[in-house]
């Protein structure tokens, strides 16, 4: 068992986070090699004089990102590939080669390599041989089953395996609807203003026409709505990107009274669900109207986009038509990928890492929302009660372009919102905490208003 020299600053706090990096930055030079076995945390935090709980928090993280293994009855090593990470940037700044680009992206650090691991090694040790021959365009039905579970118990949706799609992710599932209701012909839908940008060209490319829906306090404008003579409208109403507005009771109500009269269709991209920080869980539409709503999701954020992996429920009769779409457009995803998806559902590990990335999460949001109160308290804050991204309303006279070039230089996630609606507005931009360690919030952003100064 290795002695270990931890050195932490007592005064700037974060002590585990500090821990963490220690322990990192000790890996990745080659102070501790593969196979290294740590001290208890126990005898850890009694050397650092620190709560045995700080020392846990910091091997977590570690093994989260896969330079710790912990097994019972061996303790906590070094992990046998640890050595081969990839070194921190020049000058050993974790900024924008670690937090990423895009606001909306989770930390993909935290993925649960090891539980990932245990669940493929279980599937290719019991899954049958013919499993993996092409499968049913729909995906497996063991996942089929899992997930409509999952989402009958926390999301409330009104869903049986027969009626779920496993699909490539929202943006795949959303593209295959679109075909699949727009037909031969070209489909009038209404979109979020502001809303994803990104969406837009691939949207138009499955054969919709777009029409711009404004977004208010309460979530998307449905008066509005109703002169737009749109034939589907697709929503965030979990947590509207990018201004983080849950769409009110009262909305929810219009909008399925519109989608009843006139015999429409609502899209419903399940964003950020997963994600609540100081409200009650609010259920899906699709569990309130399942004829009339189509539900897409996916483990993007709560897992890793790189695994491609979502679903769409819908109406049966719409769900097969998806089904065949995709069939026709790449006979179905991955099946391995598929039955360790079912097998970490089925275990709970799926739920253990959600209400770990929860609490993770919040502490950055919290870190995040506290440095900019006090150091740029004239911009106002919004959407944090759910999410990975807030969304930052600017002084009058502001360029948001300068502010989020500014931000993205210092190593956040941001971009302005011009870019996501169609007219004009006040300036604003969109902030992502997910891959802000707490410990750099403060520093992070001093430095920003410091850089700001000169607008204010």
């Amino acid at each position: 068992m290795a002695d270990l020299h931890v050195p932490i600053n007592r005064e700037i706090g974060g002590i585990a986070g500090q821990i963490a990096s220690e322990l990192r930055d000790a890996v990745r030079h080659g102070r501790l090699t593969p196979g290294t076995r740590l001290p208890a945390t126990r005898d850890l935090a009694a050397d650092l004089r620190v709560s045995r709980g700080v020392v846990v928090e910091a091997y977590e993280q570690l093994v989260a990102e896969g330079f710790l293994v912990s097994r019972v009855g061996s303790g906590t090593q070094v992990a046998p590939t640890a050595a081969h990470r990839a070194e921190p940037p020049p000058g050993g700044q974790d900024r924008a080669p670690y937090y990423g680009h895009r606001p909306t992206s989770p930390d993909l650090g935290f993925f649960p390599r090891e539980r990932w691991l245990a669940a493929v090694r279980h599937v290719l040790a019991t899954m049958p041989g013919d499993a993996l021959d092409y499968g049913d365009p729909g995906g497996v039905p063991e996942l089929r089953e899992e997930l409509a579970g999952y989402l009958r118990r926390v999301r409330a949706a009104d869903v049986r395996p027969e009626n779920l799609v496993v699909v490539g992710g929202v943006a795949q599932g959303l593209s295959l609807i679109l075909r699949v209701l727009a037909g031969p012909g070209r489909l009038r839908l209404a979109v979020e203003d502001p809303g994803s940008h990104r969406q837009l060209p691939l949207l138009r490319r499955a054969g919709a026409d777009l029409v711009r829906l404004p977004v208010d306090d309460q979530g998307a404008d449905v008066a509005a709505l109703r002169a737009r003579r749109a034939d589907a409208a697709l929503v965030t109403p979990a947590h509207q990107f990018p201004t983080g507005v849950v769409l009110s009771p009262a909305r929810r109500a219009e909008l399925m009274a519109w989608a009843r009269d006139g015999d429409r269709m609502i899209l419903e991209d399940d964003y950020d669900a997963e994600f609540r920080f100081d409200r009650d869980p609010v259920g899906c539409l699709q569990g309130l109207a399942p004829d009339r709503v189509i539900l897409s999701g996916s483990v993007s954020k709560a897992l890793a986009p790189g695994l491609r992996l979502g679903w769409v429920v819908a109406p049966a009769h719409l769900a097969e038509a998806v089904r065949r779409a995709r069939g026709e457009l790449d006979l179905g995803s991955p099946v391995i990928e598929q039955y360790a998806l079912a097998h970490f559902l089925r275990t709970g590990g799926y739920d253990k890492h959600l209400r770990r990335m929860r609490r993770e999460y919040r502490r950055r949001r919290d870190a995040l929302v506290e440095a900019l109160a006090r150091e740029l308290p004239e911009i106002r804050v919004r959407g944090i009660e759910a999410g990975l991204h807030v969304y930052l309303e600017l002084p009058e006279g502001w360029d948001e372009d300068r502010v989020a070039e500014a931000a993205t230089k210092l190593g956040l996630a941001a971009e302005p919102v011009g870019l996501m609606r169609s007219g004009d507005g006040p300036p604003a931009i969109v902030v992502g905490f997910a891959r802000l360690p707490a410990r750099r919030a403060a520093e992070t952003i001093r430095e920003l208003g410091t850089v700001l100064s000169g607008r204010r």
